[in-house]
C-alpha cells in the first residue's frame, strides 16, 4: 500500500530565498500514537494508509512521500519586543499543501521533524509532551469554534530528546491554512526586500483574501483583512480565558489563526492579570493584555507594508495609521457581542458592558473559575437559581450584589424564555476546557509509563466542550489546590 498525498504546492514556488530546500531527518522507530481520522479525511487523505507502518514513517519524517517538496520557511520577528531578523523554521519542515475536501487550501507541516539551517545551534527536535499539548489544545481550540491550526497525527520517534533531561522524541503533524506569519513579512522587510515584500502579500491575497484581488487598493484592503481577522480572533481568546503565552509576532498568523501552542493554558481563577509562561517574566503577553499587543503586532505588519500603500512615505503612515485604528473598535464590538451572549442577552442596551465587567470584577475578588461561572449562569438563566454561581465565589458578596442587576437585564428580554436562554448560553459557555492540571497529568502518563489511555479519554472529552457529559464531569471541575498549575513552559 502507498501513501498517497494529493500535493499541490504553491509557496514552494515562490523565489529560492522565501525559505531553504531540506528533507526532514530520519528517526529510528517511528510509533503512531494518535491520527486525527476526521481531519484525514477532511483533507482528502486515507485514514487507513496513514495508519500503516508506511504511513508512520511518513508522519515521523522518516520517509518523504512522493509530491512533497520540503522546506523550512524563513521569517523573522519581534519575540518580547526585540527584533531578531532571522529566525525561521528550526524544528518545522513544511512537506507541502493539499486542497481539501471544502476547496481550502492547507499546509502539512512536520514539528519536530529535525534540524534546518534556521535551526540556530538547536537539534530541530520536539519532546513528547509538548506534541501532545498542541496537540490536546487546538483541537479543543477547533471543537470550541475559534480559527485555529489543527493537529493531524501524533507520532514517538522512538529517540530520546534532552532538554533538562533525556524525554521521548515525537512529532506532531500540523494542518494551517498557512504558515505565514507577520514574522515573514518582516524578513524581507528589515532586508529592505520591498519586491520580496509584494510577491508575499501577493501570495497571502490569492491564498487567503481572494475576495480582495482586482481591487483599486489591494495591499491597503490586505491590511484591513489582516486586522479584521486578528481583532476577531482575540476576542474569541479572551471570551473562553484563553492566554496564549507568546505572541510574538512570529507568532502572528496573516490567516487570522491560532498557531504555536507553546506556555499557552487556560484560565481558572479569573485574573485578568494573569500569566503561565515561564519565560514572560514582565506580563508582556498576560491575559487582557493580548488585545494590546495584538494591536502591536499588527502595527510591524502595517510598517512592512508601508512601501506598498503609497510611494510617499508621509502618506503612507497616515493610511496605514488610519487602518490600525480600526482594530480597537472591531476588537470591541466582537467582545461585547460576545460577552452579551456569554451572559444571555439577545439585544444590545446601554448599561451592558458595566454589566459584564462588573461581573469580571466580583470574579477577580471573589476568585471565581472563569469557565465554571459561566457555564453555571448559563443554568441559572434557565432554573432561576443562582445558588451554583454564588457557590463559585470565595466571597460571595460582590456576587450578592450583583445577581440582581443581572437578572433585571434578563427580564427586559421579553421574546427569549427561559429554556432557549439557557440553551443559547450553553453553546457558548464550554463545560469543558483543557485544564492545565489535566494536560500534566496526560503528559505525565505519556512520558512516564507510555500510557496513552489518559490522552485518549481527555481529547474524547474536549471534542464535545459545549456538552455536558455527565460521565465526565470530573473533567470540568477546577484543580484542587495542590493541582494547579503555576507555570507552563515552552517545547524548545
Amino acid at each position: 500500500m502507498t501513501v498517497h498525498f494529493p500535493f499541490q504546492n504553491s509557496y514552494a514556488a515562490l523565489p529560492d530565498n522565501f525559505f531553504a530546500r531540506v528533507a526532514p531527518t530520519p528517526v529510528a522507530a517511528p510509533r503512531l500514537i494518535k491520527l486525527n481520522r476526521p481531519l484525514a479525511e477532511e483533507l482528502g487523505l486515507d485514514p487507513k494508509e496513514l495508519e500503516t507502518a508506511e504511513g508512520a514513517d511518513i508522519l515521523a519524517g522518516k520517509t518523504v512521500p512522493a509530491g512533497a517538496e520540503p522546506i523550512a520557511m524563513a521569517y523573522a520577528g519581534h519575540q518580547f519586543g526585540h527584533f531578531v531578523p532571522q529566525l525561521g523554521d528550526g524544528r518545522a519542515i513544511l512537506l507541502g499543501e493539499v486542497v481539501d475536501r471544502n476547496g481550502i487550501r492547507r499546509d502539512i507541516q512536520l514539528k519536530g521533524s529535525g534540524p534546518t539551517p534556521f535551526s540556530r545551534r538547536g537539534d530541530g527536535r520536539a519532546a513528547l509532551g509538548p506534541v501532545l499539548r498542541e496537540y490536546i489544545v487546538s483541537e479543543a481550540m477547533h471543537a470550541m469554534g475559534i480559527p485555529t491550526t489543527r493537529s493531524l497525527a501524533a507520532v514517538v520517534t522512538g529517540e530520546p530528546v534532552y532538554r533538562e533531561g533525556a524525554l521521548p522524541g515525537a512529532v506532531l503533524t500540523r494542518i494551517a491554512s498557512s504558515h505565514i506569519r507577520v514574522g515573514t513579512f518582516q524578513y524581507f522587510a528589515a532586508r529592505g526586500n520591498v519586491e520580496a515584500v509584494r510577491q508575499l502579500a501577493d501570495h497571502v491575497i490569492a491564498r487567503h483574501y481572494p475576495e480582495i484581488i482586482g481591487s483599486e487598493r489591494p495591499y491597503h484592503a490586505l491590511l484591513d483583512a489582516v486586522i479584521a481577522r486578528q481583532a476577531r480572533l482575540i476576542a474569541q481568546w479572551l471570551l473562553i480565558g484563553f492566554i496564549h503565552g507568546v505572541m510574538n509576532t512570529d507568532n502572528t498568523s496573516v490567516a487570522g489563526e491560532t498557531i504555536d501552542y507553546g506556555p499557552c493554558a487556560f484560565m481558572d481563577a479569573y485574573d485578568p492579570k494573569q500569566v503561565f509562561s515561564s519565560i514572560d517574566e514582565f506580563g508582556r503577553y498576560a491575559f487582557a493584555n493580548q488585545p494590546r499587543i495584538g494591536l502591536w503586532n499588527l502595527t510591524r505588519l502595517a510598517e512592512c507594508l508601508l512601501p506598498l500603500l503609497d510611494e510617499d512615505k508621509e502618506t503612507a503612515i497616515k493610511q496605514a495609521e488610519a487602518a490600525l485604528d480600526g482594530f480597537a473598535e472591531q476588537f470591541t464590538s466582537a467582545h461585547q457581542a460576545g460577552l452579551r451572549r456569554k451572559l444571555g442577552l439577545a439585544t444590545e442596551r446601554e448599561g451592558d458592558r458595566e454589566l459584564a465587567q462588573a461581573l469580571f470584577d466580583v470574579m477577580t475578588a471573589g476568585q471565581a473559575d472563569f469557565t465554571r461561572t459561566f457555564r453555571r449562569l448559563s443554568d441559572a438563566a434557565g432554573s432561576g437559581d443562582t445558588s451554583e454561581v454564588r457557590a463559585m465565589f470565595a466571597e460571595p458578596a460582590g456576587f450578592d450584589e450583583w445577581a440582581p442587576r443581572w437578572r433585571l437585564r434578563l427580564a427586559e428580554e421579553r421574546e427569549t424564555s427561559p429554556a432557549a436562554r439557557q440553551a443559547a448560553m450553553c453553546a457558548v459557555n464550554p463545560a469543558f476546557i483543557p485544564r492545565n492540571h489535566r494536560i500534566e497529568a496526560v503528559i505525565a502518563a505519556a512520558v512516564r509509563d507510555d500510557d496513552f489511555a489518559p490522552f485518549e479519554e481527555l481529547i474524547t472529552v474536549l471534542a464535545k466542550p459545549y456538552e455536558d457529559q455527565p460521565a465526565f464531569a470530573a473533567y470540568a471541575e477546577p484543580p484542587q489546590p495542590e493541582e494547579r498549575v503555576l507555570q507552563t513552559f515552552c517545547g524548545t
